[in-house]
């Protein structure tokens, strides 16, 4: 259950209202002693964008400000129209010289992140197969007092490569208008054109450099010279994640006994319409024939009450409980409001960041789920029986949403969120189980508007997919002839011709 959320409230006070209350510092949380650099290594196909992607999802969701430059889009960005691999052939002396220009202004774009914006990690999504480009980009950090970390994906299966292109690169602009035989064989001639000049991290050559080898899709690893904290929480979060065809299923409880009082936090047990609702979910989960289903509860008494009607073994996790909210437990929001005005005010105005006295903040419990995430990583087929906030979190997760996004998050009761990972997002299917409840979802607060949430839960199932947005780059700007960025000048080309 939100702390803040209850099926009556009024939204009668802000921070600004309250005399003398200071405004928040929207602050990051600093991992790192100065900005790193993560550059990608690897033939194409081998899921390179991929590892970017969830990377770069996971460290913005754990509080470190992070960024994925991809330098294919950039490419894609100045040369409108793909015609096929020969674009990429060594021996084209204008491809070479373009797919230049895109490397050294996806560069200067991370050099802007890092030092003028606030960002303390850019991945650098690239094939960077030489060790002439390396180090290149190597003396790029140097200059600018970035460290850098290499993650190279070796992958030498057929089959997986195969359905790469199938899963992903089908999918690009850069064939939307071949059928797929043609797409596959040219992608294939693509990849040919950087087999010769391909050069892996060597133990020996390379035993300076820091790194992480993903090899066949985390069948093994290399790791070398993990140097400070935030390199070994990449490292230990890329040998979690699998490529498994899964699904989680998340939900919270049925509706307790607190809910419907209004009261925040407890421990109180589920009502009629609650008990109900396990039944109901017992139901669902025997008709999606999972036969492998791990079965994940809190340690409250109302989520273990729903899983135990569905008649399976099933972990209880300390850290899946809800938000603590210290003083305020078992409080209705008319007390809350009453008796802490100014907390019930400062809450409003930063939702995230806001600590219970005595208590948590979202904030706080982001840094608690992250075994939970670490494991749903882990695992295969996962159900995770749950509470608000705690479902919030995992959400924002798994969705890319923002801090600022994660704290009004819908999650009703009695609706079961099934999370299906696709190629660079994940597909979501919201699924009512048909039981009424109160709703406990409270709006994002407007400065002097009532708002009033003494309704009935109201799902409809529905499906949609969400891809990986947070944080990329704006679309660059192009000169006529060569490749210049808002804010460059033709001297500022990284990689020389």
């Amino acid at each position: 259950l939100d702390i803040w959320s209850t099926e009556e409230e009024e939204d009668t006070m802000s921070a600004a209202d309250v005399p003398g209350c200071p405004p928040l510092f929207v602050t990051a949380l600093c991992m790192t002693n100065c900005p790193t650099l993560i550059v990608t290594v690897g033939l194409p196909a081998r899921g390179k964008t991929y590892i970017s992607k969830k990377l770069t999802r996971y460290l913005n969701w754990i509080g470190v400000p992070t960024r994925e430059f991809n330098v294919g889009q950039y490419r894609r960005d100045f040369v409108k129209i793909y015609k096929s691999f020969e674009f990429f052939r060594p021996d084209n002396e204008e491809g070479l010289k373009i797919r230049r220009q895109c490397a050294s202004a996806a560069l200067n774009d991370v050099r802007q992140y890092l030092t003028e914006e606030g960002g303390q990690v850019a991945v650098f999504d690239a094939t960077n197969t030489t060790r002439e480009r390396r180090e290149t980009i190597i003396q790029f950090a140097e200059q600018n007092g970035f460290k850098v970390f290499f993650v190279e994906s070796v992958c030498e299966d057929p089959d997986v490569i195969q359905e790469n292109i199938v899963q992903v690169k089908l999918g690009s602009p850069d064939y939307t208008n071949c059928n797929t035989e043609e797409a596959v064989e040219d992608f294939m001639k693509r990849i040919k054109c950087y087999e010769n000049s391909y050069e892996t991290l060597d133990e020996v050559l390379d035993r300076d450099l820091s790194y992480i080898k993903i090899m066949d899709v985390g069948q093994r690893y290399l790791v070398n010279r993990v140097l400070d904290h935030i390199q070994s929480r990449i490292v230990y979060y890329l040998m979690n994640i699998h490529i498994t065809p899964r699904s989680i299923y998340l939900c919270r409880h049925g509706e307790s006994e607190l809910n419907v009082k209004g009261c925040i936090g407890g421990d109180s047990g589920l009502t009629p319409r609650g008990k109900e609702f396990a039944k109901k979910l017992n139901q669902f989960i025997q008709e999606q024939g999972i036969s492998d289903l791990k079965v994940w509860t809190s340690q409250m008494k109302r989520t273990i009450q729903t899983a135990e009607a569905l008649c399976v073994p099933y972990e209880q996790w300390k850290v899946l409980n809800e938000i603590d909210a210290g003083v305020c437990e078992e409080m209705m929001y008319e007390e809350i409001q009453g008796n802490y005005p100014l907390e019930f005010a400062l809450r409003d105005q930063d939702k995230y960041r806001y600590r219970y006295p005595k208590g948590e903040s979202y904030e706080d419990l982001v840094q608690r789920l992250e075994p939970v995430i670490m494991e749903l990583e882990r695992q295969e087929n996962v159900l995770v029986v749950c509470h608000q906030a705690v479902m919030r979190c995992l959400l924002a997760y798994f969705l890319d949403k923002t801090a600022e996004e994660l704290p009004y998050l819908k999650c009703p009761l009695h609706t079961v969120l099934k999370l299906t990972p696709v190629a660079y997002g994940c597909k979501v299917e919201s699924i009512s189980l048909n039981v009424d409840a109160v709703n406990t979802h409270r709006e994002r607060p407007e400065v002097g508007v009532t708002t009033h949430t003494h309704t009935h839960t109201h799902t409809h199932t529905h499906t949609h997919t969400h891809t990986h947005t947070h944080g990329q780059y704006n679309s660059p700007t192009f000169g006529e002839v060569c490749f210049i960025p808002s804010g460059t000048s033709s001297s500022d080309n990284i990689f020389p011709s």
